[in-house]
């Protein structure tokens, strides 16, 4: 709902929320005069260019779901960042790795973003060049930086999730996760308060709601363990 199909590529259809436009002319209008760009021309190519970091992210996540095994079929991009629809296997390897690749796709733009600044820079590009190059590459690290935060439901959140998964099952290590996620929520509410980032502090109140109904979920489930439910079991040659 309110969400705009853009295209499908590899069986995996990509949205974008119409409040990503909002954010659009918001960024693009207090970014006229920063002085970085001698026009406004190299602003949109930078939103664009961000608006690709993002998707590129996002794909990793559900290629890797679908490589083992998963279902993943539909992105949405919006003003915080990019969800992946992705469903893989109930087992914390699968999911260890679908979380996991989309931060991998970040790491392996490091060096490519970082190159070609390196290059503008050699062979004296016009400053215009050299400054996309390098605010590309001050983006995505940051866009890595913020996503490995041990946060839930951010992809470092998911990848501790998942590590503990390992030891103390699916339910513990979910609430496990959420409960550290709302602390984390929280501190970065408080800094994102502190410095006036507003975009921040709703990402901040998002995350503290994701937390909360993930750890309500993982009451449920623990009571049905302590009751005597069997729950469901997943071996490795299982496929969904």
């Amino acid at each position: 709902m309110g969400s705009i199909k853009l295209f499908k590529v590899l069986g995996i259809t990509v949205f974008l929320d119409w409040t990503w436009f909002l954010l659009a002319s918001y960024e693009v209008q207090s970014s006229k005069n920063d002085g970085r760009y001698s026009n406004l021309g190299w602003h949109i190519i930078e939103l664009l260019s961000i608006f690709v970091i993002v998707l590129l992210h996002e794909f990793g996540h559900a290629l890797a779901c679908r490589s083992v095994g998963g279902t993943a079929d539909r992105i949405v991009l919006w003003p915080l960042g990019g969800i992946a629809y992705v469903q893989p296997p109930m087992r914390p390897g699968a999911m260890l790795w679908s979380i996991a690749a989309g931060p991998l796709v970040n790491v392996v733009l490091l060096p490519v973003f970082f190159g070609a600044f390196f290059l503008s820079d050699i062979y004296e590009a016009p400053d215009d060049v050299q400054s996309l190059c390098w605010a590309l590459f001050a983006i995505n690290t940051g866009i890595l930086i913020f996503n490995v935060l041990p946060i839930y439901p951010l992809d470092g959140g998911q990848i501790l999730q998942s590590l503990l998964w390992f030891i103390l099952g699916y339910a513990r290590s979910l609430r496990a996760a959420t409960t550290i996620g709302i602390v984390g929520a929280a501190a970065l509410g408080l800094y994102a308060l502190s410095t006036r980032h507003y975009w921040t502090v709703m990402m901040a109140a998002f995350i503290g709601y994701q937390c909360w109904q993930g750890i309500q979920i993982s009451k449920r489930l623990i009571e049905h363990e302590t009751l005597g439910y069997e729950q469901p079991r997943w071996d490795d040659d299982d496929r969904h």
